[in-house]
């Protein structure tokens, strides 16, 4: 690399990384405020709010932000660097504005990497211990999830049930069903079942069995039946937060079960799992916008350049936000969902880098 290479790397990381240092601290200071009637009244230690919440919070936040402040750090930098004609001065001397990118394309490529290793690999272990930590010491434990619960345990059979305890890892209103091309051949009611952590198996109290062959009925009743399900407490937890503390691979694998149970949230795990790799790439198209968009020197100087820069970087929010909601809710396919908004940002970029000065 050239000193011209160095001297814009430096500038792009140094930058991003001192910007987002300052917002970290801002964040910390005002969570810090929020909760801290919290951390007093469960008598949190200091050590674990420091190393174990704060210090676990700060890659979720470093990665949430990156592509937005890797943007306003290129429109800052480079906008000071035209105002000065320090352009003007690397466009005369030779070098295309082709070749003056490709130091912002190193530095773009190492930062969208960065957060992709985040996203998928340290976010996830630090999401696994600040939750819990927020289970303990700021959020009020449920005892009971969602009520009326319906679950595909295996291909054609499917659970029901209408509450669920947590704690005791028990179920109410029980009800499981066996289905085949044919129909239903097998039902099994219950009013109370409960699982047992020792056997691995769950006992089911009160129940009542139907097994159905062609136009022949046999019933069976009981009071207690010990039977092993391929169904564990940890199915009825709240998977959309269980999600956060998995990596890409395991996201997928975890996708293709919850497919299998006939899950409602699939769009949203679908969507989760494509903004980790969405979002780094996104770095990348906000690099090429923030450095077509500050090369030009104006009469408006820095605040001209910025306050473009963040009306761009908020409607990309914004509209990153649209079409992920239309995922979720409606008809729009997760993967459309998430890449839309990078593509036309990107169709955008690749303008602005046309009409830029050379």
């Amino acid at each position: 690399m050239k000193k011209l290479d160095i001297y814009i790397i430096k500038k792009f990381l140094g930058t991003f990384f001192y910007a987002i240092s300052l917002i970290v601290i801002i964040v910390i200071i005002f969570d810090l405020s929020e909760k801290i009637d919290d951390f007093l009244e469960k008598k949190a230690p200091l050590y674990d709010i420091i190393f174990v919440y704060y210090l676990n919070f700060i890659p979720f936040f470093v990665n949430l932000f990156s592509a937005l402040f890797c943007f306003i750090a290129v429109i800052f930098f480079t906008s000071k660097m035209a105002s000065e004609t320090e352009i003007v001065a690397i466009l005369s001397s030779g070098i295309s504005f082709k070749r003056m990118l490709v130091p912002y394309f190193i530095s773009a490529t190492f930062l969208a990497f960065f957060s992709f290793f985040l996203a998928n690999f340290v976010i996830p272990i630090a999401n696994e211990r600040r939750l819990a930590f927020e289970k303990e010491f700021i959020k009020n434990s449920k005892d009971f999830r969602d009520r009326n619960i319906h679950m595909q345990i295996s291909p054609g059979t499917y659970v029901y049930v209408e509450s669920f305890d947590k704690k005791n890892k028990s179920a109410f209103q029980f009800s499981l069903e066996k289905i085949s091309n044919s129909g239903l051949y097998y039902k099994l009611t219950s009013d109370y079942v409960r699982y047992d952590t020792i056997k691995g198996t769950w006992i089911i109290s009160n129940y009542y069995e139907r097994y159905m062959l062609g136009l022949n009925e046999h019933v069976r009743k009981g009071k207690v039946l010990d039977t092993l399900l391929n169904l564990k407490p940890s199915d009825f937890n709240d998977n959309v937060e269980n999600v956060e503390t998995m990596n890409y691979f395991e996201i997928r694998d975890f996708i293709d079960k919850e497919r299998l149970k006939g899950s409602d949230n699939i769009a949203f795990y679908e969507i989760e799992k494509h903004k980790r790799l969405a979002y780094p790439f996104a770095t990348v198209v906000m690099t090429l916008i923030g450095v077509s968009l500050s090369s030009r020197k104006t009469r408006g100087g820095i605040g001209f350049h910025l306050g473009a820069g963040l009306t761009i970087s908020f409607a990309f929010i914004l509209f990153m936000q649209i079409s992920t909601t239309f995922g979720i809710y409606g008809n729009l396919h997760p993967t459309l969902a998430v890449w839309i908004p990078t593509f036309i940002f990107a169709i955008l970029g690749l303008f602005l880098l046309r009409i830029a000065p050379k």
